[in-house]
């Protein structure tokens, strides 16, 4: 404990601590926001390959166009030419004024995850899904940013239909990527044509983030530490829960977040007083 707060004060006085919430905010800042897992890093290579034509995002240079919040000191993202683009998985904070939210069926975050805790080896790699579930709706290994639930509602129910707010379901992305990109540029006065937004999706298809994360995954900070067995980019679709999940898990996140998954448009699929399962397979 001692050693922890030594090695962290040290750091915070070479000016070296990332930035997080202690992050100096401008209100020209935009920022990439969504709970974990819920398709983040597909929305930096798409806002950074639409706002950068002369680069191609990769897992090599996204931390310099659009980088999160917790890898860099304060100093070095105050030093950024303006307007900043930002990410952050950062419940709601009323000094983001321009903010693109991602949000997701929780329960594909749930199974994406799953994947991703044995990835950074938070979990035993033979831990069943079925008792990773309880410990996801707990938020046990999200502190800082809480459940799914309060994540999502502390910026849905405070600035939804706000001017400077997108507010953009990770599903509706895949289904209309065009227009869900052209969308998200016009909320937030961004000049774009066709074009630009045709080549930033080309540029963030699944099999080309997957292709250079098979490249560069062991040099990204994100994943550098991380079982290079396992994908970051996995499925990059919607649904792929109906496959993953028990009955029990699925009742379990809709008896949680149910009232606020029917709210965001996502279909519950198991009758809570029966054992009948309304959608899957």
């Amino acid at each position: 404990m001692a050693w922890g707060y030594l090695k962290y004060a040290t750091r915070a006085a070479l000016g070296k601590t990332p930035a997080g919430r202690r992050l100096t905010v401008f209100p020209d800042d935009i920022f990439i926001v969504s709970y974990p897992r819920s398709g983040n890093t597909w929305a930096r290579f798409l806002i950074g390959n639409l706002l950068h034509p002369e680069s191609q995002v990769t897992f090599a240079n996204v931390e310099k166009l659009v980088p999160e919040i917790y890898f860099l000191p304060d100093r070095q993202l105050r030093a950024m030419s303006r307007p900043r683009v930002l990410k952050s998985h950062e419940y709601f904070d009323p000094r983001y004024k321009r903010v693109i939210y991602f949000v997701r069926d929780p329960r594909d975050v749930a199974v994406s995850m799953y994947y991703y805790s044995a990835k950074r080896r938070d979990i035993p790699e033979d831990l069943p899904i079925e008792e990773f579930v309880p410990r996801f709706l707990a938020g046990e290994f999200l502190e800082d940013f809480g459940t799914w639930k309060e994540h999502t509602q502390s910026w849905h129910s405070t600035r939804n239909g706000s001017a400077g707010f997108a507010w953009v379901r990770y599903e509706d992305m895949l289904k209309q990527p065009e227009r869900e990109l052209a969308n998200i540029a016009a909320q937030l006065n961004i000049e774009v044509s066709a074009d630009d937004v045709a080549r930033a999706i080309r540029l963030s298809s699944s099999d080309t983030m997957k292709s250079l994360e098979k490249e560069q995954s062991a040099d990204w900070k994100l994943t550098s530490s991380t079982r290079q067995d396992i994908a970051f980019v996995r499925e990059a679709k919607a649904g792929g829960w109906q496959n993953k999940l028990a009955t029990d898990s699925i009742r379990k996140i809709e008896q949680a977040w149910g009232a606020t998954m029917k709210e965001l448009g996502y279909a519950l699929a198991v009758d809570q007083n029966s054992e009948a399962v309304m959608v899957k397979g």
